[in-house]
């Protein structure tokens, strides 16, 4: 058998043996009986392969690229013999050293690869770092040998999705949560039983890429106990994993114990998104680490002023120069990466109107970043979700670019639906758009209602609990003197601020978040609720827990039990939902008689039937959706009526008449005593007076026909 030309090395370099490399694909792949090594810089000198064992201070190796192993701006090369599973690798850069011309070479520096599939020196959730290591976030090679057996992305449609937002550590690292490895994938995996049972289909994690949770650590001022970057909103490597949410990343096993658990996601009928931290690093402002990006290539990945500053469009220091070529090129390898290496069904772009700037942070009319993600083959069918705004004051709701592919966070029915609930006047007739999936806003250029992704709370913000419990932030914990997290929470505390032993109050405020679950799981769109929200749980008022790793976030499971009847209704709404296909339909609502069946797919009503009181002063509102589906091979009329009445009066409602024959059942009932709240979806009551009902005060009331 002839041994192949390309392993057998050319050069040595201290008894190691070495090849030029393959220019692509960049970073650490296996070839042939070594590692092929490739990075970019343009602006570099030279560049050095630096290698550790494993842990080790010091390097074992440091390799300079010959100048003949680089083609263009790429160096490569083979290394050949090496043990891979005990090696980390890093680059030094050598270059000009001048930030007012974007330049911050410092060959001193020993950079991790921004294509780097496993990342060490943070292996053990809050181990304290050794600040004497000179090489503090090391690349390690991946081994790419996970069995998937026959997992593939589920690629449930848009309009059918509802989706569960959480943050992998406080998830199950409360005691209550009862799991083997706490705060870590294989400890989200023991709970993918009460996932099904809640009825959700997709998970949303927070940030899972590797970060550094001990990034401006400090101490609370109140307590003493160190606030970390808790939430890891801050990138230090986006294709590798974060070692400290794996119970085996301390044995470099963080990839396989990912993998395991989106393969067993999968089998249950649930898919996964990753929340995407493109527009910024870890690396901050001028007086940020080198870490990477800044050492290896400055000028390149960053938005720099005309005096060589970062711009700070993230409100983190840097932003990524996201349409220059080089950089648009690692967002979508990244994205491919995962899509096809993970099997991920879908991505949330945190701040993803930064995606759209040009280098010098103007907006551009057809980014083409988002122009490249909407129409990659390999991304095709993966979700593709848009925070649709940036701490530079760009707010695109409405209005992201979306070449047909983008959904958007809603920010405008989050807002509108709060005051709604609330009881602020002037809100129905937007809300009216709101519950349509927001056709004022997405329909245009085919885009349907799973383009808003409507959400009442999510990780940034008041809870729902919290929501209905406090007027005001108290982010006194975070050290900021309150400063920090919106003030524009348009909460309500039902009447007394924080927690109270007043029934009357804790029963409002229970009703309060039923009506909140109701409103938004009969909208159309795609619902997304907060992890704990089913249980009540509480922030204590702080909307802003980005720093603090103790029960401010973890979950606490024992609320289960103390708000069962929280749980019982989320749980029913989500079944319900399911149930009836009127409410996830794929194209807005016409406001005409589309199936030839006597009424319109959407009519609104007021206190009177076919009477809607749209003034100011309105609290009121109810509407009726209409439609035909196929139900066990037979063609079924579906009708849904909802009223919603956020005044402190109780209203007698006069309900549209059915067609012969059918009759209206209540699904759900916010003012009723549970378990008459809600039933279970397919098992309601007949509504006695089919002519009308009377509806409590701040209550909402759903039927059905059969």
């Amino acid at each position: 058998m002839e041994l192949r030309i390309d392993t057998h090395p050319t050069h040595t370099y201290s008894n190691f043996k070495l090849r030029r490399g393959r220019p692509f694909p960049f970073g650490a792949t296996f070839v042939p009986g070594g590692v092929n090594f490739s990075i970019f810089s343009s602006h570099a000198k030279s560049c050095t392969l630096v290698l550790f064992k494993k842990h080790a201070l010091e390097p074992m190796i440091e390799i300079p690229f010959p100048e003949e192993f680089r083609i263009g701006y790429v160096y490569s090369m083979v290394v050949f013999d090496l043990d891979y599973e005990n090696i980390e690798y890093g680059y030094r850069m050598d270059g000009l050293f001048n930030p007012q011309e974007g330049h911050w070479f410092d060959k001193n520096k020993i950079l991790i690869d921004p294509y780097a599939k496993v990342i060490g020196g943070r292996d053990i959730w809050r181990k304290t770092p050794n600040r004497e290591d000179i090489y503090q976030h090391r690349g390690h090679l991946a081994v790419e040998d996970f069995d998937w057996e026959d997992d593939h992305p589920l690629e449930i449609a848009p309009e059918d999705l509802i989706i569960y937002e959480m943050h992998v550590r406080s998830f199950t690292c409360h005691a209550s949560a009862g799991v083997k490895h706490p705060g870590t994938f294989a400890g989200i995996r023991e709970k993918i039983t009460y996932l099904k049972q809640l009825g959700v289909n997709a998970i949303e994690l927070m940030p899972i890429y590797e970060f550094d949770e001990f990034e401006n650590s400090r101490l609370n001022p109140q307590t003493g106990e160190i606030l970390l970057n808790y939430w890891g909103y801050s990138t230090v490597g986006f294709f590798a994993p974060k070692a400290g949410y794996a119970a085996t990343g301390k044995f470099g096993m963080q990839v396989d114990e990912l993998k395991t658990l989106i393969k067993e996601l999968h089998k249950n009928g649930i898919e996964v998104i990753l929340d995407v931290v493109f527009n910024h690093t870890a690396e901050g402002n001028e007086h940020g680490p080198y870490i990477s990006f800044r050492g290896i290539d400055n000028k390149t990945y960053y938005m720099l002023t005309p005096e060589g500053y970062y711009f700070n469009f993230s409100g983190c220091g840097n932003t990524l120069n996201c349409n220059h070529p080089i950089v648009r090129n690692i967002v979508l390898d990244c994205l491919r990466y995962w899509a096809a290496e993970y099997h991920i069904d879908g991505f949330r772009f945190d701040l993803a109107s930064i995606l759209g700037r040009d280098s010098s942070g103007a907006p551009l009319k057809n980014p083409p970043l988002l122009e490249t993600l909407a129409f990659d083959p390999i991304l095709g069918k993966c979700k593709l979700i848009a925070e649709a705004w940036d701490a530079g004051g760009l707010y695109q709701v409405g209005s992201f670019p979306a070449f047909g592919r983008w959904a958007e966070w809603n920010g405008k029915y989050r807002d509108c639906i709060r005051k709604f609930l609330k009881g602020d006047a002037g809100q129905v007739g937007e809300m009216a758009q709101r519950l349509q999936g927001s056709p004022d806003l997405y329909a245009w250029e085919g885009r349907g209602p799973a383009t808003s992704i409507n959400f009442i709370t999510c990780h940034d913000g008041f809870t729902l609990m919290d929501l209905v419990s406090y007027n005001d932030k108290h982010n006194e914990a975070n050290g900021e003197n309150n400063n920090d997290g919106s003030n524009d929470n348009y909460s309500w505390n039902c009447g007394w601020e924080g927690s109270t032993d007043d029934p009357d109050i804790n029963a409002l405020r229970k009703r309060q978040i039923k009506n909140a679950v109701a409103m938004l799981m009969v909208s159309q769109g795609v619902p997304m609720i907060l992890m704990g929200d089913e249980m009540g749980r509480t922030q204590n008022g702080n909307n802003n827990t980005y720093c603090h790793d103790n029960e401010l976030n973890w979950l606490d499971w024992r609320l289960l039990e103390i708000n069962s009847d929280l749980w019982r209704f989320f749980q029913n709404c989500i079944a319900f939902r399911k149930l009836n296909p009127v409410l996830r339909n794929r194209y807005h609502f016409q406001n005409q008689d589309d199936v030839n069946g006597g009424y319109a797919d959407i009519t609104w009503h007021g206190t009177q039937a076919w009477n809607a009181d749209w003034s100011d002063d309105s609290r009121v509102l109810a509407f009726m959706v209409y439609s035909k589906h196929t139900q066990q091979g037979a063609v079924v009329d579906n009708y849904i009526y909802v009223a919603m009445n956020m005044s402190w009066q109780t209203y007698w409602f006069e309900i549209p008449g059915l067609p012969a024959g059918m009759n209206w059942y209540v699904f759900a009932n916010t003012g009723a005593i549970p378990p008459a709240d809600s039933w279970e979806a397919g098992k309601e009551r007949i509504l006695a007076n089919q002519q009308g009902f009377l509806i409590g005060d701040r209550s909402v009331v759903i039927l059905v026909s059969k």
